[in-house]
């Protein structure tokens, strides 16, 4: 088994003084060799975290002990190599943002298992909603859901209220869901906050449904989107067939890898007319670099990023 265990979380709870947090946390993981990012605000904690297993524990049962976290579940992940350079604790406004400042994400609509999710929304009195951005839907989605084509997360709430606006009658459930459920969780919230009453949200997001429902059982199509090196996942979280664009760090799919606006480490079809010669010149060189570190088997700064959420 690997050696670095990478761990994801996040919890929605109220922190009275997240800068009270922010030192002991920092101290802490630094002092245990864990690498990654922290977010820190009123309305609870965000992020990943990478580390020897026995760290990352400790990490976890101090996380734990603070206001409403008992029940923190993160989602494990192992590394050969630690995917982080540093560690950082950050205080934010919010953990995910929304942009609707007076929101309260613990209000949060009701669950709903993998293993029902099926049921849900296979039900006509119910509209599914994506709340992921535009191209993290590009890439898969469950069937039948809508897709408000946003390019960020603080872009939903108008979509919402515009399409809300526009409908003749309002949706009797609305069923939403995301990546890992931090953004479903608070846009449920949202909903709520807007009247809405029976709004339902996937727990654990696409990929516990991924990890936990048979390939033949499921209804979603393509692949998921994710947020580290992997690009993209399939079900039992299989490795996908998307690639990261370092140019502008877009997922790239097979088709898009065949065009000769597709070059590694530089460009891909939605940025290639976008950058300059001199960009694609220091991306190809950085790109170069990089190659040249794995090959020797030591770590590029630089050489991985994570794409924006």
């Amino acid at each position: 088994m690997p050696d670095i265990r990478v761990a994801a979380l996040y919890r929605f709870t109220r922190f009275s003084d997240p800068a009270a947090i922010q030192g002991p946390l920092a101290a802490l993981c630094c002092g245990l060799g864990v690498k990654g990012t922290l977010l820190l605000a009123r309305e609870g904690i965000n992020g990943t975290i990478a580390g020897e297993d026995a760290a990352i524990e400790a990490v976890l049962e101090h996380i734990r002990a603070l206001p409403g976290c008992a029940n923190l579940a993160p989602k494990t992940a192992w590394a050969e190599r630690m995917p982080f350079y540093r560690m950082k604790v950050r205080l934010k406004k919010e953990i995910v943002t929304l942009g609707e400042p007076d929101l309260d994400p613990t209000d949060a609509g009701t669950y709903v298992a993998p293993a029902d999710w099926n049921a849900l929304i296979s039900d006509p009195d119910v509209v599914v909603i994506d709340t992921r951005n535009d191209y993290e839907v590009a890439v898969g989605q469950f069937e039948g859901a809508l897709d408000p084509k946003t390019a960020s997360f603080s872009d939903f709430p108008a979509w919402f209220r515009d399409w809300r606006q526009g409908l003749e009658a309002p949706p009797k459930k609305i069923a939403m869901y995301c990546t890992g459920g931090i953004r479903c969780e608070k846009s449920t919230a949202f909903l709520k906050s807007e009247g809405v009453e029976d709004v339902f949200h996937l727990q654990g997001g696409i990929l516990d449904y991924l990890e936990q429902v048979p390939e033949p059982e499921s209804l979603w199509r393509g692949e998921c989107f994710v947020f580290d090196e992997r690009v993209a996942v399939g079900h039992g979280l299989s490795p996908g067939t998307q690639l990261l664009c370092r140019g502008c760090r877009m997922p790239v799919s097979p088709e898009a890898q065949a065009s000769p606006m597709y070059v590694e480490g530089v460009s891909c079809p939605a940025c290639h007319d976008q950058r300059s010669d001199d960009q694609k010149a220091r991306a190809a060189e950085r790109h170069r670099q990089a190659v040249h570190c794995e090959t020797l088997g030591i770590d590029h700064v630089g050489a991985k990023q994570t794409p924006p959420r």
